[in-house]
């Protein structure tokens, strides 16, 4: 408890008043009034100046001049462990009352108002302000700055690439304030921009005593997938990926570590952008020209492959010495394929000098030169009427493209395929990849080209069908296609028939179906077209066409017998020089004139 202080009476007091109750006139509004006066005029949402009259580990409480006073949270005076009774200290007012009639003030919010002040007066006079770095997070650190949480970005720590993050936490440094966005109270400090001032003239000192060609020592500062960069003593430069090495290399820490010292040669610069490129492999000899002088065409190299794409490989015969395989001359074959399926990157192989031209350092390899070409003596591996087996290449609408050996194509042509059956497209025939049997028909040497046939791998049916289907034969066969135009009859002894709609009329006048098995009479047979028309109707109607033609008509009868008077007569005083007239009449009455 607060001691009991001595109590002045007050000089003007009027006793007399206050014992005959004269005092009552004044009204109660009035004394509230005079009371009120008595106290601060605060408003809510402001900062105001307080003092702490009492504190404990919970709660300290401060006096604004107000009829209450406010109590705040101890958590909130955490950064000062010395406060005390009797110090001054800011607080922002809340609320004048809450629901129990409790001033409500706020230490933070007030340090957060006027730390905002001194961040925002930070950005625009350009200030350097300090910080303590309070933690890690995502991309950065987060620094205190007057109680506000502001993000320091990894970049903007320091010039050179931080590795390391955690040896900052705990620091208190210089930095500052580069960009805050005002709706979301969010800062951004720097401590690299600092020394960037004072990096750009130290700079712009360095990079005017450049000159290309000169060698300098440095450090590798930082290593990346594209090139290196080098600190040569203030001011940075770029070794490209393609200037570590005359060979190729694929990942830079192959050739350099970082904090390396290493000599660099400056190959150009550019003092606007403040630009350096540097070159590492410059310092070394190029590697063509320590290229062999007995080197040439037709020579046998050993390397290995460091490219790869669709068109070719790149194959290293030596550091920094290439040469180029191109699809084309990795096989004798001559389909369309990628280089990815005769090589991979990383394989040693063996090529032959195609071309060699050391002014444009450029070389040409081949590897199927190392195989002999397989048309060299095709007449003798593949000779006309030779039996092989291939393998189905593609199709095409004439024809099946197939592969005898790598390098050696041929064409089986559509009519070549089967003696009997009409092929409408080869991939009715067989699948791509198959194998098939084949016979050499014909050899074009010069466009690397065979022609080939299916079918001469057994003897031409038609050559026996001509002796059975001969017309007016009666044969047994089965219709096994119904088309508008007719049906296609498959005969007992082989092959195929064609019959009209009119020709497969039964006896009993209805249609024949699909399926059926019936008696066919051959009406034509026409080997070269592999054409057979075939009757069914003609089968019953065979009688009937016989008794009509026993029945011959005047007209035809007075004609046969007028031809055969003919004949009598001429042969009554034939010659030898007659016997073409005999041989027309013969005809004309056979045909019925």
């Amino acid at each position: 408890m607060s001691e009991l202080k001595n109590v002045q009476p007050l000089s003007d007091f009027d006793w007399n008043e206050f014992e005959n109750g004269s005092s009552a006139d004044v009204s109660k509004q009035d004394l509230e009034k005079a009371y009120d006066e008595t106290l601060n005029k605060i408003q809510e949402h402001q900062v105001v100046e307080g003092t702490v009259i009492a504190l404990d580990k919970k709660e300290v409480v401060v006096n604004i001049g107000y009829k209450s006073d406010g109590v705040i949270p101890a958590s909130e005076f955490r950064y000062d462990p010395d406060l005390k009774v009797g110090d001054k200290v800011e607080v922002y007012v809340e609320s004048q009352e809450d629901k129990k009639g409790q001033l409500v003030l706020s230490h933070r919010k007030a340090r957060l108002n006027k730390s905002w002040d001194k961040v925002n007066e930070a950005l625009e006079n350009e200030e350097i302000i300090q910080g303590y770095i309070k933690c890690r997070t995502k991309g950065g650190m987060i620094v205190d700055v007057f109680g506000i949480e502001a993000f320091l970005p990894g970049s903007q720590i320091d010039v050179h690439p931080i590795r390391d993050y955690d040896v900052f936490v705990g620091k208190t440094m210089e930095f500052k304030v580069v960009k805050i966005n005002q709706e979301f109270r969010n800062v951004v400090v720097s401590h690299k921009a600092l020394i960037e001032a004072e990096l750009e003239a130290q700079k712009k000192e360095i990079i005017s005593h450049l000159e290309k060609g000169q060698v300098l020592e440095g450090t590798v500062k930082n290593i990346t997938s594209y090139g290196v960069f080098v600190d040569l003593g203030g001011v940075d430069g770029l070794i490209h990926i393609t200037d570590l090495s005359w060979g190729r290399v694929s990942d830079p820490h192959e050739v350099v570590a970082l904090d390396q010292k290493i000599n660099v040669v400056i190959l150009d610069f550019d003092e606007e952008k403040k630009r350096i490129a540097l070159g590492l492999k410059q310092l070394t000899p190029h590697p063509w020209d320590a290229l062999s002088a007995d080197l040439k065409v037709g020579d046998h190299v050993k390397g290995k492959v460091v490219v790869i794409a669709d068109y070719g490989a790149f194959v290293e015969i030596q550091p920094g010495v290439e040469g180029l395989i191109h699809v084309s001359e990795m096989s004798w074959s001559q389909h369309l394929r990628s280089a990815q399926e005769f090589l991979n990157v990383g394989d040693e192989v063996e090529a032959v000098i195609l071309t060699l031209d050391r002014d444009e350092r450029k070389m040409s390899l081949g590897i199927k030169q190392l195989k002999e070409d397989p048309w060299e003596a095709i007449e003798v591996k593949y000779p006309v009427g030779s039996k092989h087996t291939a393998k189905v290449r593609n199709f095409t609408n004439f024809g099946i493209f197939v592969e005898l050996e790598e390098g050696v194509d041929g064409l089986i042509h559509i009519s070549d395929l089967s003696w009997t059956k009409k092929v409408k497209h080869p991939s009715e025939f067989t699948t791509v990849g198959a194998e098939i049997d084949v016979v050499v028909l014909d050899i074009d040497k010069e466009n690397r080209r065979l022609s080939l046939g299916h079918k001469q791998l057994e003897d031409n049916p038609w050559d026996t069908y001509e002796t059975i289907y001969t017309p007016g034969s009666v044969h047994e066969g089965k219709i096994t296609q119904l088309m508008d135009k007719g049906a296609v009859i498959t005969l007992n002894e082989g092959g195929e028939g064609f019959a009209t709609p009119k020709h497969l009329v039964k006896e009993d006048g209805s249609q024949a179906q699909l399926g059926e098995e019936l008696s066919f009479k051959v009406i034509e047979f026409v080997k070269d077209t592999k054409r057979i028309i075939l009757s069914h109707s003609r089968t019953f109607e065979e009688g009937k066409d016989e008794t009509t033609a026993t029945k011959p008509t005047r007209k035809h009868a007075a004609h046969k017998a007028e031809a055969a008077a003919q004949i009598t007569n001429v042969t009554a005083g034939t010659s030898l020089g007659d016997l073409d007239v005999l041989a027309d009449l013969k005809a004309k009455m056979e045909k019925g004139e």
